[in-house]
């Protein structure tokens, strides 16, 4: 048996061990001895099963084949000493090797000899482990039942303890949103969401709701226009947290096939979103409220709104607070704002819609240079002696030509060079090439 390293929590003292020292030690969570009963617990449980379902953080060194880093389930032992899973030394020995993987010792005989007391060790541990997790699931889904029951006849505060409670066990144990789906948990938790819901039952039930895999069925009772009407609210006046959970969920029902736009079309919501956007002290919040506007931006109803509440000008000055992913979404809502008349007039009249936009060319990644080319393009189009100009003496033209001049999508250089062409239409042809040199202030 090979020596090994300890394994800390779980009671390997790093010495060799067989399985009567193992049980003895307490290695197996049987710190009061006893006997393992190996045969019969090999007949109920499959070694192989037990593996693929534990999600262990920890497994003693032992038991790790040093070939693929995965627990043994067949250990044979070479005649150096070191134990391998029995497939792997024996593909190693196939590729005509004829050395010990870890010590690199020649081998003077190529036989395995199957470690039968490392595979009961192994098999009792992951047996104990197994047993362990089935009745934590057990008891999970047992407090679940209650809770759920709980629900239904609770009232006032009980409410909220109740909810409470249930988050706790959801964010603590995966198998427990599972339980509160399968006991009709959603529609219980869904059915507390009213008009006349205070925020405290509101913000615990969308907080579990939030994490829960939930069906069409599910979704379209959510879509009810009083329950996305207090989810709103909640997104305005809640804690961080609750903005955050209403965000995501009500993006989650957005995504949902028969969604109405009318559902999203409020100036309190398209307010409460910009507010996470803005907050520059809780930046948690600022990309699951882009990820809801790129979702909506979608509909006109909801653009035109987003132009009335001027969120324009207050996408257009956090961009460059922005990191590459909630930027890419920033530039997708800019962007779809493109769309309308109205959208384009905005970005125009946002002072630093040129001068943030330049300076993101080629600078994040492609997705975003495009979504900045085509802005550019579309503002410039309607106001081309104006904007054209501006961006040109911020580097708009050397910028350009190296989008050209790169790898980048064949649809991108087009409007590149389109774009490009629009802004020469106002200088000669030698300033305008002084103006493609790229300068140090913009590279």
């Amino acid at each position: 048996m090979p020596m090994f390293q300890p394994f800390k929590g779980g009671g390997f003292d790093g010495h060799v061990i067989d399985l009567h020292t193992a049980v003895k030690d307490g290695v197996l969570g049987g710190g009061d001895g006893g006997e393992v009963k190996t045969a019969a617990v090999e007949n109920e449980l499959d070694l192989k099963t037990m593996i693929t379902n534990l999600e262990l953080p920890e497994t003693p060194s032992v038991f790790i084949c040093p070939i693929s880093l995965e627990p043994m389930q067949d250990p044979v032992t070479l005649c150096t000493g070191q134990t391998y899973e029995r497939s792997n030394i024996l593909k190693w020995l196939s590729l005509g090797h004829r050395t010990c993987p870890t010590t690199m010792q020649e081998l003077w005989d190529d036989a395995v000899t199957p470690n039968k007391t490392l595979h009961q060790l192994i098999h009792a541990w992951f047996s104990q482990k197994y047993v362990m997790m089935k009745k934590r699931s057990e008891d999970v889904q047992g407090r679940v039942i209650e809770i759920v029951g709980a629900l239904r006849k609770a009232k006032g505060k009980e409410k909220v303890h109740a909810l409470s409670e249930l988050k706790g066990v959801v964010m603590a144990h995966e198998i427990a949103k599972k339980s509160v789906v399968d006991e009709g948990g959603v529609f219980v938790i869904s059915s507390l969401l009213t008009p006349f819901t205070s925020h405290a039952v509101g913000s615990e039930a969308v907080a579990i709701l939030v994490n829960l895999e939930l069906d069409a069925v599910s979704k379209a009772g959510l879509m009810q226009p009083a329950r996305v009407s207090l989810m709103v609210d909640m997104l305005n006046d809640g804690s961080i947290e609750t903005k955050i959970n209403c965000a995501r969920l009500i993006g989650r029902l957005v995504e949902e096939r028969g969604f109405r736009a009318e559902l999203v079309s409020s100036h309190s919501l398209l307010v409460g979103l910009m507010r996470l956007v803005k907050d520059r002290r809780r930046r948690s919040g600022v990309s699951p409220a882009l990820a809801l506007l790129k979702s909506i931006s979608v509909h006109k109803q909801v653009r035109s709104l987003m132009v009335s509440v001027e969120a324009v000008p207050q996408l257009v000055d956090v961009l460059p607070c922005l990191g590459p992913e909630c930027l890419e979404s920033a530039l997708y809502v800019l962007d779809s704002l493109c769309s309308d008349n109205e959208g384009v007039t905005a970005l125009k009249d946002s002072v630093n819609t040129i001068p943030n936009t330049v300076r993101l060319l080629m600078r994040v990644s492609e997705t975003c240079t495009a979504y900045a080319v085509s802005i550019l393009w579309s503002v410039c189009r309607i106001a081309s002696r104006e904007c054209s100009s501006l961006a040109v003496e911020l580097g708009l033209a050397a910028k350009l030509l190296l989008v050209i001049q790169s790898g980048c999508d064949p649809a991108l250089k087009q409007r590149s060079a389109e774009l490009l062409k629009l802004c020469s239409l106002h200088y000669s042809d030698t300033m305008f090439i002084s103006k493609c040199k790229l300068a140090p202030t913009i590279q």
